[in-house]
């Protein structure tokens, strides 16, 4: 993301144009209505953003969205512009797993961030664990039976899921897999849970 953001300055491209592009990029469908439905529903959900983006383009996108209130926290990598306009993108963290990219491990995030709300006295009953990447099978590693791993329908981490489910030691999440293609199945599944 730093190669691509110091070619975008080099191209003399202002960072008031880089955000406007992000800005108009369309939200994925019905993701608006689940994002609204959690921000109407915050004493049921907490809701986290695990993400090999950068702070300034989520933050752009919610804010633009009129989302941001649905988010209760993001984990990403730090970005900024420096005085040449270039933006500057930082790892997230250093970490030891040799299944994730250097920059960010998203399940010691995870269980770094259910670790403190445990100490803090929140105990959650289900992760809904929602990706789509090849970076998000790790994170499946440390869910629950009780918990849903959500892949996007026809993109890597559904593909790896697969694959796992398909090898002769099933090492497969314990968490129960349910395949999404618009915010609206997520949508479906979120209320069918706070409804039971």
């Amino acid at each position: 993301m730093g190669r691509v953001m110091n070619h975008i300055g080099d191209q003399e491209v202002s960072p008031d144009r880089v955000r406007s592009v992000m800005e108009t990029i369309p939200i994925t469908a019905g993701m608006t209505d689940l994002l609204t439905f959690i921000s109407q529903n915050k004493s049921a959900i907490d809701c986290i953003v695990i993400s090999d983006s950068n702070t300034m383009f989520i933050d752009w996108i919610l804010r633009a969205a009129g989302l941001r209130a649905a988010v209760d926290q993001v984990f990403t990598n730090p970005a900024k512009f420096n005085e040449l306009g270039y933006m500057e993108v930082q790892c997230y963290h250093s970490h030891e797993c040799d299944r994730c990219p250097v920059n960010l491990c998203k399940r010691e995030v995870l269980e770094l961030y259910l670790s403190e709300q445990s100490g803090g006295g929140t105990e959650y009953e289900r992760i809904f664990y929602v990706g789509d990447g090849g970076n998000d099978l790790c994170p499946t590693s440390c869910l629950r039976g009780h918990d849903v791993v959500m892949p996007r329908r026809g993109y890597t981490l559904e593909k790896l899921l697969a694959k796992l489910q398909g090898q002769a030691e099933d090492t497969s999440p314990r968490a129960r897999v349910l395949a999404w293609s618009s915010g609206a199945d997520i949508l479906q599944e979120l209320k069918a849970a706070i409804q039971s």
